[in-house]
């Protein structure tokens, strides 16, 4: 039996891929801001740092339940692309990543709430980015389906430029699947035995 999870995430994304994999869960969004990265930070670091800090700041609200923080971002040449602020924003990370291939990069946390234990990990996979022509790049950020996403784009809505060659592709979308069920196997000890508390959401 799946343990039952607490969402630290309002990514739509990231629910459904739990609910496809057959999870029970919750939402409980931690509003942690997502600062822009230092240049010496590397990709890996930044994204496990923010999936603890969401799962930490979840378990301050909850006495009991198992946490789960996640942060993704995508690097070209080791410099990290996180959501883009605007439309020019997008537009500067397609072109860095057009003929590219791209890492993406999630950090997963497990955090046991009541208890102060959690165990990470940092999962990778890449994406081809195949160059636009001007049309086509236009045509793309008009339809603002770049907002929200790491790198300004989403495989999930199978847009013809992109292709995962390496990887998870679950967690391209947002959540790698294979490597949080790897964690759930191994660390059985941090599966709290009680159903978690009704806790404050935002």
């Amino acid at each position: 039996m799946k343990p039952r999870l607490i969402l630290a995430s309002a990514s739509p994304r990231r629910r459904e891929l739990l609910a496809e994999a057959g999870y029970p869960f919750e939402v409980v969004a931690s509003g942690v801001d997502e600062p822009e990265p230092d240049e010496s930070t590397s990709p890996a670091a930044y994204a496990a740092h923010l999936a603890w800090r969401k799962a930490a700041a979840v378990a301050q609200w909850r006495r009991a339940g198992l946490i789960l923080g996640a942060d993704t971002v995508c690097a070209v040449a080791g410099q990290i692309l996180n959501k883009p602020r605007d439309r020019a924003d997008a537009e500067r990370m397609i072109r860095l990543q057009e003929g590219h291939d791209t890492e993406v990069i999630s950090g997963i946390c497990l955090y046991r709430a009541g208890r102060e234990e959690w165990v990470g990990a940092v999962e990778v996979s890449v994406v081809r980015f195949k160059p636009l022509t001007d049309p086509e790049r236009s045509a793309y950020l008009d339809s603002g389906r770049w907002e929200g996403k790491s790198g300004g784009y989403g495989v999930q809505d199978r847009d013809p430029f992109v292709a995962v060659v390496r990887g998870s592709f679950s967690n391209v979308v947002g959540l790698p699947i294979e490597r949080l069920a790897a964690l759930l196997e191994n660390y059985t000890g941090l599966i709290p035995s009680t159903e978690p508390e009704p806790g404050p959401r935002s």
